[in-house]
């Protein structure tokens, strides 16, 4: 095999799996599910499945505020004690902080401007969500198709406001990935959020336009559970990173 092919390889076969998984192996479930094969068995595994998943979710998180508490609670104070002010006698242990090595020339993002707005709006379509899950037990089916338009609608602001925040924070506050660990912090818990909002928002437009075919019933509906408990996990998340990145 030549270079170009061994260089190409992996990366041709990783795609052709994601889109495998995505258009063939997706819509070979959804198949299924409609046609009625799916026992009670194979329902419980799908749900000890995205159990697990949110739960790998969660201590991928559960280290990123770890190294965040870490830096705040240990670190800064340890540089910024008499034993280590011989080093940097112009560093103040006060977070925020980009460290010892860099001025602090840059502002943080205050807590009661968009991150307010957008905890509004995740709080907000943890409500439609939960509605359109209540609708779709009743059958209401206009009800479920609204509240899923709802929670998308919501998700995607929420989205297009956090990329004017970080349009805003590079341009006015001068605050980037290599404002040392202040900004490392910041753009590593919000941006990992971020990405699960976008992967969140992509799973409602399918539930969205599923509920619009007609898939579901009141007895029969764990693809939007799995949906639902996804989005739960987004908001509880974000109110962590709203307490502890912006406000305290």
């Amino acid at each position: 095999m030549n270079g170009y092919g061994s260089g190409w390889y992996p990366f041709g076969l990783g795609s052709a799996t994601l889109v495998y998984m995505l258009f063939g192996w997706f819509g070979t479930v959804i198949r299924e599910s409609e046609g009625g094969l799916f026992n009670q068995q194979v329902d419980m595994s799908f749900r000890w499945s995205m159990s697990w998943f949110i739960f790998s979710e969660v201590m991928f998180f559960a280290a990123f505020f770890g190294a965040l508490f870490y830096a705040r609670v240990y670190s800064l104070p340890w540089l910024g004690d008499p034993e280590n002010k011989l080093l940097w006698p112009d560093f103040h242990a006060q977070w925020p902080s980009a460290g010892p090595y860099l001025p602090p020339q840059f502002g943080a993002m205050g807590a009661w401007g968009i991150p307010a707005l957008n905890t509004f709006l995740l709080l907000s379509s943890g409500v439609t969500v939960t509605y359109a899950h209540w609708a779709l037990k009743m059958g209401n089916r206009k009800g479920l198709v609204l509240g899923l338009l709802a929670t998308m609608f919501l998700g995607f602001t929420f989205m297009g406001f956090q990329a004017y925040e970080y349009v805003h924070a590079y341009a006015d506050l001068n605050l980037k990935l290599t404002t040392g660990v202040f900004g490392s912090t910041f753009y590593l818990l919000t941006g990992f959020h971020g990405f699960h909002v976008t992967l969140g928002a992509i799973m409602l437009t399918v539930i969205f336009f599923r509920s619009l075919a007609g898939h579901f019933t009141a007895e029969h509906h764990f693809a939007f559970e799995a949906v639902a408990w996804y989005w739960h996990f987004v908001d509880v998340v974000w109110l962590l990173l709203f307490v502890f990145v912006y406000w305290v």
